[in-house]
């Protein structure tokens, strides 16, 4: 065939625009591979989200104080400007006394005194202790806080900020900045036996307290919790550290049905030096998760647990005489949700109090006396924060996940019952009031917007813009990943289930993939989120795995029954969601059935064990990160919530325990723990693979050497990660 110029010249036009198409293709390929998300980027922390540090609003509410990045100024700040207008604290500038840079600080009720703190040195999760020093504002001066330079904990200001009540060795100190004196308080606190004013590991752990003091309004009365520990039992691991002879880590852990520490209340008169027994009617292994004044100096608020958790009583206890005076009584046929007492807020003639009560959290409003005035929020969605409120006014603030539980939004509720969103963009928004309540600096971000920061007045309008996250939202558009899709996935109940997928950058649909199912699954908990993220399981979709995480019953937002409905039944209902969402995802054209794999931490360590053993095969493989394997190798606060003691329920606690379930599990398994774990200890794994070993079961196990629960360290995650990717590969 012969061709013509004009053919000749067209032909090579079309071979000149199809090798251009060919080359911006490749050109592109190159690119997107070049820019794929890197494992070592993912844990240096290249795509974290920018924070602004702590922000505390000082008393008079138009005001707030942050430490700046190189710990070495306190700023105060204009909620009105956004701006600085006036350096509180100057490390480089004190007399007296020189540090170089601070860790935290604290900052008396009158402004008049900074309690500032390096070396920090942490407890467990929460709890620290660390050198403190006294800063005097208004004089520039700098002193070591005790004489003896001992690290301290819970260092606590009186109202008057004349005085700051303090812990050393399980004891309450009292350092009254006048006479710049120091007195012990008590004088009975002894490791393992007595604690004084600091909560125990499991009361931090389960009532996310570490502080239980409590000054009077007229700074006359120290109030606080006495824990007697002698009858708990102990639980200790070896620390190696690369020593010749490791040594132990002691400390005293109620398991579920063993022995709590027994707790009471008392108070201390700062004028007499006379600590008075509290005559709260509490029952002998009962719980006091919280304490707090009143608006009056003679009403401390007691709140209190029975063992099961199910009924919650609240006092006022006169401080001086000790007696104490019933004011509200909740019994839920459950539990009650602990987290909800500390929104507990006392005004002068009021308190606000959340209940599940119609089925949902939303708030109430009562008489200082405990009459019900009347329920403040309504709806079929829960409240899932309370931000204040404002006698003045007969303003309520909140959080609540009206819209969908998948999203939170702030709210303003008025003196005539009108609800109004103040928060203006949708997707998940947290907001931090200022003392008055007049402004709220908000963070928010969606599945594809990074967190961003601003101010807030009171009716929602935006004044000033604190963090925008501009340098990593250039790189998100530039590095190669999925946007999360959200969708629902129906279980054998017929209840609809919300979950998300992230599909390989170069999904196609004629293609079949490989399936990571991610999930927690705890109670009231939630992964399924309209929320920025941006980590293991982002990499993972990148490496082209379809990643999906589905909320199964138990999780939360949904109103109380889909919260508690995996009540005495722990890992029965979850798992048997994932297994029904693995099942679906099987069904679906571009999925490989033969390829799916589920991993979860902690709970979701557990929801992975029970999913392999009770999916009859419908998973291939499995990563357990640190699971509970037994609930009785739990603590008693947690597992009793949920579980009520192994003697009133030994039926569930047998059905939930992994350990009895592994002659059915299928699949390959990678079980990892950290040997340090002081929360779900190594135990656990360690009977869990004894287990798999009688029954013939072949497994892959990942120590980590000294690791608590969280596996923390640079070098720790980037192997971690490195290794649950090769097991998946």
């Amino acid at each position: 065939m012969h061709l013509n110029t004009i053919q000749i010249n067209a032909h090579m036009k079309i071979n000149f625009f199809l090798f251009a198409l060919l080359f911006n293709f490749l050109t592109t390929q190159a690119q997107s591979v070049y820019k794929q998300l890197s494992l070592q980027d993912v844990v240096d922390g290249v795509y974290f989200v920018k924070n602004i540090g702590e922000i505390r609003s000082l008393p008079d509410g138009e005001h707030y104080t942050m430490l700046n990045k190189e710990g070495t100024k306190i700023l105060k700040y204009s909620y009105k400007t956004g701006q600085i207008v006036e350096t509180l604290f100057d490390a480089a500038n004190t007399r007296e006394t020189s540090i170089e840079k601070i860790e935290g600080y604290l900052i008396s009720p009158n402004t008049f005194r900074i309690i500032v703190w390096n070396e920090k040195e942490h407890i467990y999760r929460r709890s620290w202790k660390a050198l403190c020093y006294d800063y005097d504002v208004r004089r520039n001066f700098l002193k070591p806080f005790n004489e003896d330079g001992d690290k301290i904990i819970n260092p606590t200001f009186s109202p008057d900020g004349r005085m700051c009540s303090y812990i050393k060795d399980n004891n309450i100190w009292l350092k009254k900045f006048d006479f710049d004196t120091e007195s012990i308080v008590t004088k009975d606190g002894a490791f393992g036996k007595i604690i004084n004013g600091l909560s125990d590991w499991v009361y931090e752990e389960e009532f996310s307290i570490t502080n239980l003091m409590a000054w009077s309004p007229d700074s006359k009365f120290l109030s606080f919790v006495k824990f007697d520990e002698s009858s708990v039992k102990q639980f200790s691991f070896q620390k190696f550290d690369g020593s010749l002879y490791p040594s132990s880590l002691v400390f005293k852990y109620p398991k579920a049905g063993e022995d709590n520490a027994l707790v009471s209340c008392l108070s201390y008169s700062v004028e007499t030096k006379d600590i008075k027994t509290m005559k709260i009617p509490i029952d002998t292994d009962g719980y006091i998760p919280l304490i707090k004044y009143t608006a009056k100096n003679d009403q401390l608020a007691v709140m209190s647990l029975n063992r099961q958790q199910n009924i919650f009583s609240l006092y006022y206890v006169n401080p001086q005489s000790g007696l104490a005076r019933l004011v509200l009584r909740e019994e839920n046929k459950s539990y009650i949700d602990s987290e909800l007492l500390k929104h507990i807020t006392f005004t002068d003639n009021s308190f606000v109090y959340l209940s599940e009560k119609d089925g949902f959290t939303h708030i109430y409003l009562y008489s200082a006396a405990g009459v019900l005035q009347r329920q403040v929020s309504k709806g079929t969605w829960d409240v899932t924060d309370f931000y204040g409120y404002n006698p003045a006014t007969e303003n309520f603030y909140f959080q609540s996940a009206e819209e969908s539980p998948l999203r939170r939004s702030v709210y303003r509720i008025d003196a005539k019952g009108i609800k109004t969103r103040i928060s203006e963009k949708t997707g998940t928004n947290t907001a931090s009031f200022s003392s008055n309540l007049s402004y709220f600096i908000n963070a928010y971000s969606n599945a594809n917007t990074p967190q961003q920061i601003t101010i807030n007045d009171s009716r929602g309008k935006e004044i000033h813009s604190l963090e925008e996250n501009l340098e990593l939202n250039k790189k998100i558009k530039d590095a190669a990943f999925c946007k999360k899709e959200f969708f629902t996935i129906t279980n054998q109940e017929g209840q609809e289930l919300n979950a998300w997928m992230l599909k390989p950058n170069d999904f196609s649909i004629s293609k079949k993939y490989p399936v990571l199912m991610t999930q927690y699954s705890g109670p009231n908990s939630q992964q399924v989120l309209d929320r920025f993220s941006l980590g293991f399981n982002e990499y993972m979709s990148d490496k082209g795995y379809i990643v999906v995480c589905v909320d199964g019953r138990g999780t939360g937002a949904r109103g109380e029954s889909f919260r508690k409905s995996t009540y005495q039944q722990l890992g029965i209902q979850e798992s048997d969601d994932q297994i029904a969402a693995a099942k679906h995802l099987g069904s679906l054209p571009f999925v490989d059935k033969e390829r799916i794999s589920i991993w979860g931490w902690s709970y979701g360590g557990t929801i992975t064990l029970m999913s392999l053993s009770r999916g009859n095969g419908v998973f291939s493989a499995g990563i357990a990160v640190a699971p509970v394997t037994d609930w009785k190798l739990y603590d008693s606060v947690y597992t009793e919530r949920f579980m009520r003691s192994p003697k009133e329920n030994f039926a569930g606690y047998k059905q939930a325990s992994p350990i009895n379930h592994v002659d059915n599990l299928q699949g390959r398994l990678l079980l990892v723990h950290g040997t340090a774990d002081d929360n779900v200890h190594f135990q656990n794994s360690m009977y869990y693979a004894d287990a798999l070993v009688d029954a013939g079961k072949q497994f892959d196990m990942q120590i980590y050497s000294d690791k608590n629960h969280s596996l923390l360290g640079t070098k720790t995650r980037f192997h971690l990660f490195n290794r649950l990717e090769g097991f998946l590969k």
